[in-house]
């Protein structure tokens, strides 16, 4: 490969256009999702309509309509395994936002913000146990298998995060399994659950390219929170910081740290509230010892393992598009 995925930004197709072979399947998405929620119980009804204002780009449906659409016999299943695979994703949101806290995502209020804490883990679970109790009605067994150990390896990935002592003692092998449990997971269910019903030949291949596509897509997300303003992210800047998360960028530099940089580090890391202007500097720190470009080398090494995976796959604009999203995922500004 001549040029890594991030000296190709010049090259990367916006998400509309990667959807264009599923954009037909990806409309129906939607309104299978509110089926799938709706209840009569107007603090649901509430929390739903705000869920669906803070909707994001369906990335994850995409992926499964792609991978279910790559030898061009796309099945009708398909949209609702990617309605489901979206309200897993958006239920690990809530929870996430609930544990950390967090105001806003994408710029808007959060259900703990907007509500209460306990509505939001409520909420979560709600729409984890409705995407489930949607595929144990249609008897697809292998389908709710792939889903249920992503959900599992996505708890599990927080739980082990909120549970190291030692946070700036994390290491990088420590670092990526984390990814892989907390975002690869799913993405690579959302691949293989889409090649079920369509592409059963290319299963394994789609799940692979699923997994590095995630371990590309979460380090190409903790740069971005080092190198995007909250105009673009719709959150702070170095909110990872704020919320002591140790991330690769950060890892890798501490090692070409001094002792003086460490102990600022640790500093912050120990104080009860985190200062801007300590958070700034940090961020300087971890630009000046190579942070930031070791992790777009890793970020870039995903991504070139995703497109191999892919090698076997038919040439078809499903395929195409398949490609397509790992250009956007590394050069990604959201």
């Amino acid at each position: 490969m001549s040029m890594t995925f991030r000296a190709r930004s010049g090259l990367t197709s916006p998400l509309s256009e990667i959807q264009l072979p599923v954009r037909d399947s990806l409309a129906k998405v939607g309104d299978e999702i509110w089926r799938i929620v709706a209840d009569e119980c107007p603090l649901i009804e509430a929390v739903n309509d705000h869920l669906m204002l803070m909707k994001g780009k369906l990335f994850r449906p995409t992926l499964v309509l792609l991978a279910n659409a790559v030898q061009d016999t796309p099945s009708p299943r398909a949209v609702t395994l990617a309605a489901v695979v979206e309200l897993i994703h958006v239920g690990s949101l809530v929870h996430d936002d609930s544990v950390d806290h967090s105001a806003l995502r994408r710029g808007m209020p959060t259900i703990n913000a907007l509500f209460s804490h306990q509505v939001s883990v409520l909420m979560g679970d709600y729409l984890y146990s409705r995407a489930l109790r949607e595929i144990v009605r249609s008897g697809d067994v292998e389908a709710l298998r792939i889903l249920t150990e992503a959900s599992s390896d996505m708890t599990l990935g927080e739980m082990r995060q909120l549970a190291a002592v030692d946070k700036l003692g994390v290491t990088e092998d420590e670092y990526f399994a984390l990814n892989q449990a907390k975002t690869a997971s799913l993405i690579a269910a959302s691949c293989e659950v889409g090649a079920l019903h369509g592409a059963a030949a290319h299963r394994a291949a789609l799940a692979r390219y699923g997994e590095q596509l995630g371990m590309a897509f979460q380090v190409s997300d903790d740069l971005l929170d080092y190198t995007e303003a909250q105009e673009m992210t719709g959150k702070p800047s170095g909110s990872d910081l704020r919320e002591r998360k140790v991330t690769l960028p950060l890892i890798a530099a501490m090692r070409e740290m001094s002792a003086v940089e460490r102990s600022r580090v640790s500093a912050l890391f120990a104080a009860p509230v985190a200062d801007d202007g300590e958070i700034a500097a940090v961020i300087a720190s971890v630009a000046e010892h190579g942070g930031l470009e070791y992790a777009r080398r890793k970020g870039d090494e995903f991504a070139q393992d995703a497109e191999e995976a892919l090698n076997g796959v038919p040439d078809t604009p499903a395929r195409s598009a398949l490609v397509d999203a790992i250009g956007y995922v590394m050069n990604r500004r959201w």
